[in-house]
């Protein structure tokens, strides 16, 4: 029996099998990740046989999955899953970290890169536009979820959202105009830059970084904080905005590193 739409959060229901909707986005992001990344291939030049490809795929996944959820755990559980830590597995109850599934898929690409003797900057030059899109799904996720809403707000485009007071800023949609600007920002470069004799690689992940932490940060100021605010340097930073620092920090490095090789 398969049942549609019984709850906000749950997709369908096969037999005794609930879909949620976090999975069903992680699943869209892979799939179009697959199906694109041939294509992202052939323009950063990336050389990927079908194993490697499989590989590559898998390893970005576990990353998202494993960093993304132990990045939740440890920077926003504070302390409730060391009380119960059989929910550390629920990962279809939501709950993911983005900082956290980078550094997932950071670790994953530098084994895949280490492994099969790449250059690690020419696999993220061209995983960059997929991730930016799984990241944009999953904000459409939680939208559907209604969660990660924003402050109050009396903007006419204020929306309503189950157990919230008022009208929020749709916060969600901000994140995914966010992750649409970084996807078309990044193609577009990945197409113009990897035409570049001799291929300054790396200057693509540093443009990735540089904008997913500004607009990261300029998105959080609109959000609603349950988690509080950490004061740093006498400023009063969100959690996730705090986390924006090292990410653009990265950036700032890897372009200023990877500027175009002079030729000799």
């Amino acid at each position: 029996m398969i049942q549609f739409f019984p709850t906000r959060q749950i997709a369908l229901i096969l037999g005794p099998l609930p879909v949620h909707w976090y999975g069903v986005m992680y699943a869209l992001g892979f799939i179009i990740g697959i199906v694109l990344l041939p294509h992202l291939a052939r323009l950063s030049r990336l050389e990927l046989d079908r194993k490697k490809a499989d590989d590559l795929v898998l390893l970005i996944f576990l990353g998202v999955l494993l960093g993304g959820r132990l990045g939740f755990v440890l920077l926003y559980g504070d302390g409730y899953f060391f009380q119960h830590p059989l929910e550390i597995f629920a990962v279809w109850q939501g709950g993911m970290s983005s900082h956290g599934g980078f550094v997932g898929v950071a670790a994953g690409l530098w084994y895949f890169a280490w492994k099969n003797k790449l250059d690690l900057f020419r696999i993220t030059d061209t995983i960059v536009v997929p991730v930016a899109i799984g990241l944009l799904l999953g904000r459409l996720g939680n939208l559907i979820n209604g969660e990660l809403y924003g402050a109050v707000t009396t903007l006419p485009w204020g929306m309503h959202f189950p157990d919230a007071e008022g009208l929020r800023h749709p916060t969600q949609i901000y994140a995914m105009m966010k992750n649409l600007t970084i996807v078309t920002a990044c193609f577009l470069s990945l197409r113009h830059i990897y035409k570049i004799e001799p291929v300054p690689t790396g200057r693509i992940t540093g443009i990735f970084l540089v904008l997913y932490a500004v607009l990261r940060f300029l998105v959080e100021i609109f959000r609603d904080q349950p988690y509080g605010f950490v004061d740093f340097l006498g400023m009063s930073l969100s959690r996730g905005q705090l986390l924006t620092l090292p990410l653009f920090a990265a950036g700032i490095i890897v372009l200023f590193l990877r500027r175009r090789p002079k030729v000799s």
